[in-house]
């Protein structure tokens, strides 16, 4: 769990080792998260990396011996603790130090370098980013609108949405495509997955029909075509390929 410093800006953090070659399957988040990996994988048996967020299903191949501490930030705080907006990595993989400058990246990897172990290194990791986010209240009002837009959009339209607000589609989009990294139809899209997803993990006898309903979907044929746009396969194989596989983030 983060701690009560790094809790403005840090939403999950996760510790991976493996043991042996496996694949991997993301699925999608619009929030930034940020990667420290050891091992052969990484450049120079050590690297970190941000992700911009992404809308679709990614498998890799993920290396045995390989370690890594994953930070996810919280929605609208990329700004404060990358220095860009969502926007900028949306979809990209970017390097700490072409974000930071590579004094501080440097600064950053020789402290995780001396790090005793994987869960020694999480803390590092997340002390060097409680620290660049401490900030992360100065774009205010701009910030505490696009997180309420972003709360909205699981329950409602967005026409709906940018009426309850009193602004514009077109001003929502900007604002909120810049913060969060995509538009708000998009964000609504990939929300209604994570729900249907968690859903029938919860739930292994549960009809595709009545996940379909309580994810916010049109029916299940809504469901099944967004899950092919998303995931590249149907909603039953992506839940066998989850069983199978080593989540990613």
């Amino acid at each position: 769990m983060p701690t009560t410093e790094a809790a403005s800006v840090v939403a999950a953090l996760f510790v991976d080792e493996l043991d042996c070659d496996g694949q991997g399957v993301a699925i999608p988040r619009p929030e930034v998260h940020l990667v420290a990996r050891f091992g052969p994988s990484a450049h120079g048996g050590l690297d970190v990396h941000a992700f911009g967020g992404r809308q679709k299903v990614h498998r890799k191949l993920l290396r045995g011996g390989q370690r890594a501490v994953t930070v996810r930030l919280h929605l609208g705080a990329a700004a404060a603790v990358l220095g860009v907006p969502a926007s900028a990595i949306a979809g990209q993989t970017v390097a700490l130090e072409d974000l930071w400058g590579d004094a501080a990246a440097r600064r950053l990897a020789d402290r995780l370098a001396g790090a005793g172990d994987t869960v020694a290194a999480a803390r590092v990791l997340e002390a060097a980013i409680a620290g660049r986010g401490a900030d992360a209240g100065r774009h205010g009002d701009r910030t505490r609108l696009v997180l309420d837009a972003a709360d909205r959009l699981t329950r409602a339209p967005v026409s709906a949405v940018a009426v309850d607000l009193g602004m514009s589609e077109r001003h929502l989009l900007r604002v909120f495509r810049e913060a969060i990294g995509v538009g708000p139809k998009r964000f609504a899209t990939l929300m209604r997955f994570h729900r249907a997803v968690q859903a029938a993990r919860r739930d292994a006898g549960a009809s595709w029909a009545s996940i379909a309903a309580d994810a916010g979907y049109y029916d299940q044929a809504h469901l099944i075509a967004e899950f092919r746009a998303v995931a590249g396969v149907t909603p039953q194989m992506l839940l066998g390929e989850l069983r199978a596989t080593q989540s990613i983030g």
